[in-house]
């Protein structure tokens, strides 16, 4: 497919860290085409714009008019419009060509405090511009305008909800969606829908041209086909990885790195599992894992007892075998904090071991009864390719291969303890379901999780590719596991 095509009008920063030199860099590293339509032309650098010197709006129609009529445009994104005339006339052409997804990233100040906008375009902004934008991208200071000029009182900010408040108040504006902090939209019933973005604090000066980068973002992963929740957290992610691995150039406001991805890989340092989790070959797979029929009987309390005690004997005889390929790993590790990470994880699995032996004696099961039980196909098959992989592949693919196992009783216990249903008086399986939202099993998970992160970007994009295939066929296994008893 030919990359999608992304038309921005805005001005050009001077000093490369906003504007259209930095919507260029970041619609590149997003695979995406970048056309142009110069607004202004700024003097500027990382301490303050010195000067601007507008483009006449006339010359800026002829712009966009080659190229919507050569190359095309799927997405257009604004930024520094500058002038009342350059309004008009971007409003003009975004009607008469029919341009469907506009980003409008509603530029007015600069980091460093430079007015972009003069006061007097505001209102014409306001009422032009912002009823044909798809997505609004103002910040708090932007935001704080636009609704002072539409006869909006001063609204408090003390809390989360608060932005949200915000969110709504800019949505009477006409926009269909708003990012602040939180995205604020409408489904396809007309029932409102607030998300909240949450990206933790990052104390930087390194933060030129964040509006412009995540505006970018957000028209790229639109033009990509993204829905708007996936489009604006992915954008998000983006530009906090941006600032952590800031290049730290200049002496003001520096830059971000727009680059930090082009290591290839397809997803930002730290969200590796949450990509994983959500690849078009994984996610169904894991969503058959993690609500199986068998799990939300045990939820509900409807799966036969018997069901369990048999699933209960042969998931002890698994985490012996799930140990062994844990010591493995500790064993083929090369770091002494990853031999720690595989030996804090063995003795999490012998407490868990010692969990199944407590509640299976609640049954009347012995720990005789229960390790001279025979294993079943379903449970050899499973281990015996973990511990194939362990053997065969290296060290980080056998972490893959008992990722599932791992992360998923994490997931399902912690939606079966948020279930109402599942905490119903007389559910047997509420105990079970509890050990696994405990302190010490989230302890493993964050273990484990932590280990896969640290990991997961030390790898080509072909290998993540392998060992996705690796971490579907292990929860095909835990599948598989599933199956053994729930037709009982």
């Amino acid at each position: 497919m030919p990359p999608r095509r992304i038309l921005v009008i805005a001005g050009s920063d001077s000093s490369g860290g906003a504007g259209l030199e930095a919507d260029q860099k970041v619609i590149a590293v997003h695979g995406c085409y970048a056309m142009t339509a110069t607004t202004a032309l700024t003097a500027q650098n990382t301490l303050g714009v010195h000067d601007i010197h507008h483009v006449p709006a006339e010359f800026l129609r002829k712009q966009i008019d080659a190229v919507v009529t050569d190359v095309g445009v799927d997405v257009v994104k604004t930024g520094m419009l500058a002038s009342a005339g350059t309004i008009e006339a971007v409003a003009e052409v975004i009607q008469n060509y029919n341009l469907k997804t506009v980003v409008v990233d509603p530029v007015m100040v600069a980091t460093t405090g430079s007015p972009l906008l003069p006061n007097t375009s505001l209102s014409l902004l306001r009422r032009k511009l912002l009823p044909l934008a798809t997505v609004l991208t103002p910040n708090l200071p932007e935001a704080r305008l636009l609704l002072a000029d539409a006869g909006f009182g001063h609204l408090p900010l003390e809390k989360v909800g608060d932005l949200e408040a915000i969110a709504r108040a800019v949505g009477s504006l006409g926009p269909k969606e708003k990012v602040v902090d939180v995205l604020w939209g409408r489904d396809e019933k007309g029932e409102e829908v607030v998300t909240r973005i949450e990206t933790p604090y990052w104390e930087s000066r390194h933060t030129h041209g964040t509006g412009c980068s995540l505006a970018s973002a957000i028209a790229c992963n639109l033009a990509k086909g993204m829905d708007m929740p996936k489009a604006v957290e992915a954008a998000c992610r983006y530009v906090e990885a941006g600032i952590k691995t800031a290049p730290g150039l200049g002496n003001g406001n520096g830059p971000l790195n727009h680059f930090h991805s082009t290591y290839s890989l397809p997803f930002a340092p730290g969200h590796f599992i949450k990509y994983l989790l959500e690849r078009p070959d994984v996610a169904p797979v894991w969503k058959r894992y993690v609500t199986h029929p068998f799990v939300l009987a045990m939820g509900n309390g409807t799966l036969p007892l018997e069901s369990f005690k048999g699933y209960l004997i042969q998931d002890y005889l698994y985490l012996t075998h799930y140990a062994r390929a844990s010591a493995l790993a500790g064993y083929k590790a090369k770091k002494i904090e990853d031999i720690g990470a595989s030996a804090a994880i063995v003795t999490h699995i012998f407490r868990e071991m010692e969990l199944h032996i407590n509640y299976c004696s609640g049954f009347g099961i012995s720990k005789q009864d229960i390790e001279s039980c025979e294993e079943k196909e379903a449970c050899t098959a499973y281990t015996r390719y973990v511990l194939d992989i362990g053997n065969s592949e290296d060290w980080f693919a056998l972490q893959i291969a008992m990722a599932p196992c791992l992360l998923g009783y994490g997931a399902i216990a912690k939606m079966l303890f948020s279930n109402p249903k599942s905490k119903r008086e007389g559910n047997v399986y509420w105990t079970w379901i509890k050990n696994y939202v405990e302190e010490d099993y989230l302890m493993a998970i964050k273990t484990g999780s932590d280990l896969l992160e640290r990991h997961a970007v030390l790898q080509s994009p072909a290998r993540i590719d392998e060992l996705a295939n690796i971490f579907i066929h292990a929860t095909k296994m835990e599948i598989a596991f599933w199956e053994m008893y729930s037709s009982h």
